[in-house]
């Protein structure tokens, strides 16, 4: 109780103005504080078991808080599951050591023109809400003269997607990632998303989509935008 009532003052004195706003002033406004997702310099000194192990004794706590019968035999084990499902599944992103291996090979098609993966489907997960974001993204590239092979690009845009995001960053992280890795700068990316901190809390609007997009190189043209979302929209 201690420790937990001095991370409340430290988070009350560390209270500061945002363009003139409080945190709470911004409310359900997204905050896209840079292309980095924010991590603590010693984010992986403990192992994922360790981590497990803590956030099902302080998910129990939440649960208990709340109200909820942790003797019940339906709950009794919802602290060890969401505990699980957060490291090893929905924010595995987080951890470098499951970034894809990304494979190069030699453009010996001569394929010199753009190659796009289209509707990948994929689920994130709001970092204001802790809430599901549930999109499709298309990611495109010119060959500088090395290919990539295609489930790679999907297993790029699901690293990226497993842990708390920002639409924006997401994007692109996505198409610096392919930047690097196929050294061009020739990549899009376009996402299409839907935000449930949008639809199932706050506004309630279960309608409206977010799109973001990159455009890098001989994208970043009216030609190549209009060919682009040819393809896409085909």
């Amino acid at each position: 109780m201690k420790d937990q009532n001095m991370l409340l003052d430290t988070l009350i004195e560390s209270e500061e103005l945002l363009n003139g706003f409080t945190h709470e002033e911004i409310g359900d406004d997204h905050l896209y504080t840079g292309l980095d997702t924010p991590m603590k310099p010693d984010a992986f000194t403990i192992s994922n078991q360790v981590k497990k192990e803590r956030i099902a004794e302080l998910f129990a706590q939440i649960m208990d808080v709340m109200g909820l019968d942790l003797d019940d035999d339906s709950l009794k084990g919802t602290p060890q599951r969401v505990a699980k499902m957060y490291i090893d599944e929905i924010f595995s992103g987080l951890d470098p050591l499951n970034k894809p291996k990304v494979a190069l090979f030699d453009n010996k098609y001569q394929y010199n023109q753009m190659l796009v993966e289209k509707d990948i489907t994929f689920y994130s997960n709001c970092e204001h809400h802790f809430v599901p974001i549930i999109g499709k993204a298309h990611v495109a590239y010119i060959s500088s003269g090395k290919v990539i092979g295609l489930s790679k690009l999907n297993r790029i845009v699901q690293y990226f997607a497993k842990r708390p995001q920002v639409q924006e960053r997401l994007t692109n992280q996505i198409a610096n990632e392919l930047q690097t890795a196929l050294n061009t700068r020739d990549v899009a990316v376009i996402i299409d998303a839907k935000h449930l901190c949008v639809s199932s809390r706050g506004i309630k609007d279960n309608t409206s989509a977010t799109v973001t997009s990159f455009y890098g190189g001989v994208f970043n043209s009216p030609e190549k935008i209009a060919e682009l979302q040819n393809y896409i929209n085909h």
